[in-house]
């Protein structure tokens, strides 16, 4: 997630500027921008994915089936790993340099006419991704919401369709307390006379859900009611399962690990048949692009000195459950390297991951004044491991893991900083 600026391109090296102005939530300044460039949030269809957890994977993966069937995609995703050209896919490869700078220059041109708009990072971006994809000439643009929903710069986009996945609480001081409260963030992105899919079974999540869809006219869907699952095969190296649905029945493989990654492509399948009859996917491509879907940081392997070292973002409470289920699931033994804020539910994170684990080694996530420091991580995460040590460094930590005599896998999990950081770590070669 560290954005590497371009001296030679101004227009990106203005965006990182942007970074101190942090989150602002309300559709004030996108919409005043996207009116100045022509409304291009409207001249490429969209789908909208809103949810705590799952959004980026159920994005990355209807992405994946639209191009399998031949059509043209976009996809927006935030935050990026190690390169802001990250959050803008197009038909399959991240947007070049130039080509993003050119965007740029163009938002912020328009933003420049008097009166100025101040925007912020993401919405600069976003406002970027609209123009990118219209540029393009594309057949559909999958977004994801970046924080809530009904006030998030993506909700400028009159949606064809809306997918909410898991609902829990994360961001409560910008979403609210309750589920009930986040539930009704995330269903801001309903519209009206249009389906709207949600993922979540939580009773309380799915009340909301239900209100708000006959408040706005929205056609609701539940994925829970609406499919059935049936796991074959899973492993680190991916799953094999069966889904059914009312459109068809699928045999499919898929490379992302992890029985929550089942559900969020269940959901991208399910999304998929809902775009129908506005675009035609068939039960081949589906297969195709639930295969080849790639959503870098979440369970991801790479094999370093004959060991197995995954690198996962689990920068929440149900992620770190999630992974837990992943490692009982599959049986096996990891040694963990973490690291996330301090703002972050760590108490419940490490109740769930502590007991799941061999050694623990703690680092600071990034080098933002967010980041717990290691000292907190092991006061706050493991108070009943005292073998969990503090490292100086990732870099530090995955070589004292590496040297160990043992063959277990090695897990970099917590904050997606910290998974970015690991990724650049590991592709460069440093261990061998």
């Amino acid at each position: 997630m560290r954005a590497e600026s371009v001296p030679s391109l101004p227009h990106l090296a203005r965006l990182e500027s942007l970074g101190q102005r942090g989150i602002r939530l309300g559709l004030a300044a996108i919409d005043a921008v996207c009116e100045r460039l022509g409304r291009p949030e409207r001249r490429v269809p969209s789908v909208l994915v809103a949810g705590t957890n799952g959004k980026g994977s159920t994005a990355a993966t209807l992405d994946a089936i639209v191009g399998a069937a031949g059509l043209s995609a976009g996809l927006y995703t935030s935050p990026h790993l190690e390169r802001v050209n990250e959050r803008i896919r197009i038909r399959g490869e991240d947007i070049g340099d130039g080509e993003l700078d050119a965007e740029l220059r163009e938002v912020f041109a328009a933003a420049d006419l008097s009166p100025a708009i101040p925007l912020t990072y993401f919405e600069a971006m976003t406002a970027a991704a609209f123009t990118a994809f219209v540029r393009r000439s594309l057949d559909l643009a999958v977004l994801e919401v970046g924080l809530g929903g009904r006030y998030d710069a993506t909700n400028v986009a009159p949606a064809v369709l809306s997918v909410v996945t898991s609902i829990s609480l994360d961001h409560v001081e910008d979403l609210g307390g309750t589920i009930a409260a986040i539930a009704f963030e995330k269903a801001g992105v309903f519209r009206g006379g249009r389906p709207a899919l949600v993922a979540s079974r939580r009773p309380e999540a799915l009340a909301v859900f239900e209100d708000v869809a006959r408040q706005t006219g929205a056609t609701l869907h539940r994925l829970g009611e609406e499919i059935s699952i049936g796991i074959e095969e899973s492993s680190v190296l991916g799953t094999r399962f069966s889904l059914a649905t009312p459109a068809g029945r699928y045999d499919l493989a898929m490379p992302l690990a992890g029985m929550h990654q089942v559900e969020n492509a269940a959901a991208a399948v399910r999304a998929a048949e809902l775009l129908s009859p506005l675009i035609r996917i068939d039960l081949a491509a589906v297969a195709r692009g639930v295969a080849s879907v790639r959503w870098p940081g979440r369970l991801e392997r790479f094999y370093v000195r004959g060991r197995t070292v995954l690198v996962d973002g689990c920068h929440n409470a149900d992620g770190a459950r999630a992974l837990a289920e992943f490692l009982a699931e599959s049986d096996l033994e990891a040694d963990l390297v973490f690291g996330a804020m301090a703002d972050k539910d760590v108490e419940t994170m490490g109740r769930a991951l502590a007991p799941a684990v061999g050694r623990i080694r703690f680092v600071r996530a990034s080098d933002s004044p967010r980041a717990a420091t290691p000292e907190e991580l092991r006061r706050r995460f493991a108070p009943g491991r005292p073998d969990a040590c503090a490292s100086e460094s990732l870099a530090a930590a995955l070589e004292e893991l590496l040297a160990a005599s043992a063959a277990d896998p090695i897990i970099v999990a917590g904050s997606l900083y910290l998974v970015g950081e690991a990724r650049s770590l590991l592709l460069s070669g440093r261990f061998g």
